[in-house]
């Protein structure tokens, strides 16, 4: 399809453009070839990600041996323990890992989460030192620290040792810490980049456990054997989501087994959490869209200290109490976005003409919601967006970009070149901080950046489909055999389908106005439940609410999922675009 309604081409994964599938298992078979998954060993193991299959030696990770040498001496000898995290998801479920790994142990431990306002992202001296007046012979860092060189050193100054867990890009020059480890060392030959802070964080306690295990005195060995480290994989799994890591290799088997072990709802916290927030089978989405901007609210607005408190109690009340406090913290957090969003729509609707990239600054805008209002322009106009607020000659922002736009790398150049003072981040999303009189000068160096990585040509409004088929076969069998592909996430995305041959039975908004539902013919004799969120006052919306077009035969691009009400299970199809 060269032009849909809403003006963009849709793009066969499958070389023949013109086959159309009846058979749903042929369907499937098709969408794995696409994603590189050929032959039946392949194939039975993506299907059935487990731990055991793609479970590495931890070891494999460049300093690894190091690391759980520095942690387990620390451990035996009874020395103090820090660790520190980030402010977000996957910060806060990485220190969480560690946390309740040392503890259960009988570890002297402590930890800090920066706040993201005051302190801001990384390790900075004053909280490193606070930690060593605190007594902590040894700093692990998780979720951060690669960019901590000068912080690391001064640690080392004040007598500590200091082990380095983070997945971020690293500078030319790594932190002279007793053990970095990080998949993305250009000297890492795992091939594990893809993993989240947390991933690293979680192999880096395998491979600690394992080292315990050997030198570990009758006592502790006991308490060794009552620890089971697959039960920390709902931590895993919610910091891989949250941080959008691609669903792929070891990620697959973290988010799968996770979403077992977040089912079995074990951790006090994110039972209750799970409660607040209605949730009653757990899925990516879930993990993503409701569980995930609760615990991330509070490192948004304030301090990401109760969301790690809310992992680590097991204590009901104080978890009812936080998880309610980070239920209502979301919604204040929805609110303060709604407005700002309002404002940087205005500015983007300007900036968006003619370029390549997205840059707009308020005045005084809550540092919290940046990247989430990035993430919604990025989406609207499909250009890497870039928003920030400006405060005290200071402007600080989050970027999230589209496909072809290494963010992350634009950022890391704008460091190197003065520009932009602090940052880092990954290709489809990244943070900066910049002075105020260098503002004029980062928005025309992201344009030009972004220009040159998409060699001139405009970021093309395409939509990638997985496959075709007769709307007809849109039905609980297809449904159920797409779910074997799950989890679907980044790397994996959920399959999207053209159905074609559909007449327009029915059409009309709901949601306050904003979404719509309706029905479908099929040449099947079955009609087929759709809804379209946000689709109320776009071309799509104006066409189906039209009653002129009822029985038009019209072509649907989107996703088959299930939909359950009043205990009756059938196939729905969630709308994205039409063609007719």
């Amino acid at each position: 399809m060269e032009k849909s309604v809403l003006g963009r081409a849709w793009v066969s994964a499958y070389s023949d453009e013109n086959e159309i599938f009846s058979r749903p298992e042929d369907l499937v078979g098709k969408i794995l070839h696409c994603r590189g998954i050929d032959g039946d060993a392949a194939r039975d193991k993506f299907l059935n990600p487990s731990i055991k299959e793609y479970m590495p030696d931890p070891f494999v990770l460049r300093d690894m041996d190091m690391a759980a040498r520095t942690i387990t001496d620390a451990i035996i000898a009874g020395d103090k323990i820090a660790v520190y995290g980030d402010y977000d998801v996957d910060g806060v479920t990485s220190t969480a890992v560690f946390v309740k790994y040392l503890r259960a142990i009988g570890a002297d431990v402590i930890w800090h989460l920066p706040t993201r306002d005051g302190e801001g992202y990384g390790l900075n001296t004053g909280a490193v030192g606070e930690l060593a007046d605190a007594g902590a012979r040894l700093l692990i860092t998780v979720d951060c620290g690669i960019s901590g060189g000068a912080e690391v050193e001064y640690a080392k100054s004040r007598g500590m040792h200091v082990v380095v867990t983070d997945h971020h890009s690293p500078d030319n020059c790594l932190p002279a810490a007793h053990a970095v480890v990080n998949p993305k060392r250009a000297d890492d030959t795992s091939g594990m980049s893809y993993l989240a802070g947390v991933g690293v964080a979680f192999l880096t306690l395998v491979a600690v456990n394992r080292e315990l295990k050997s030198r570990a005195d009758d006592a502790l060995r006991a308490r060794l054997a009552e620890i089971n480290l697959l039960n920390y994989l709902d931590f895993v799994a919610l910091g891989t989501i949250c941080d959008t890591m691609p669903l792929v290799g070891l990620n697959r088997a973290f988010v799968a087994t996770g979403l077992k072990v977040l089912g079995l709802r074990q951790n006090l916290g994110l039972r209750v959490l799970m409660d607040v927030s209605g949730i009653k089978k757990p899925s990516v989405y879930a993990a993503g869209f409701a569980l995930g901007p609760r615990l991330n609210a509070a490192g948004r607005l304030d301090s990401a200290a109760p969301a790690l408190e809310l992992l680590l109690t097991d204590n009901a009340l104080i978890a009812h109490d936080l998880a309610g406090r980070l239920h209502r913290m979301n919604q204040d957090r929805i609110d303060i976005q709604n407005a700002i969003m309002l404002r940087a729509n205005e500015m983007a609707a300007d900036a968006a003409r003619n370029n390549f990239s997205l840059f707009v600054c308020g005045e005084n805008w809550h540092g919290g919601v940046m990247g989430i209002i990035a993430g919604r322009l990025k989406d609207k106009y499909n250009l890497p967006a870039c928003v920030a607020t400006k405060t005290d000659g200071v402007i600080n922002g989050s970027g999230r970009s589209v496909a072809g736009v290494d963010l992350g790398k634009i950022i890391h150049d704008a460091l190197a070149a003065g520009i932009a003072k602090e940052g880092g981040g990954h290709a489809a999303a990244a943070g900066f901080t910049l002075d105020a009189d260098k503002e004029d000068e980062f928005r025309t160096f992201l344009e030009q950046q972004a220009r040159t990585q998409l060699n001139g040509q405009p970021p093309a409004r395409e939509v990638v489909v997985d496959a075709e088929l007769d709307a007809g076969g849109a039905n609980m069998r297809l449904v159920t055999m797409l779910g074997a592909l799950e989890p679907f996430g980044q790397g994996n995305p959920e399959p999207t389908l053209v159905l074609r041959g559909g007449r327009l039975k029915s059409a009309c908004v709901m949601g306050g106005g904003a979404h719509l539902r309706g029905t479908i013919a099929t040449s099947a004799g079955t009609t087929l439940a759709f809804v379209g969120f946000n689709l109320a006052g776009t071309p799509v919306g104006d066409f189906l609410l039209d009653d002129a077009n009822t029985n038009t035969t019209i072509t649907l691009l989107g996703r088959l999922k299930e939909n359950e009400y009043n205990g009756r299970v059938t196939a729905q199809f969630f709308l994205e675009d039409i063609a007719v």
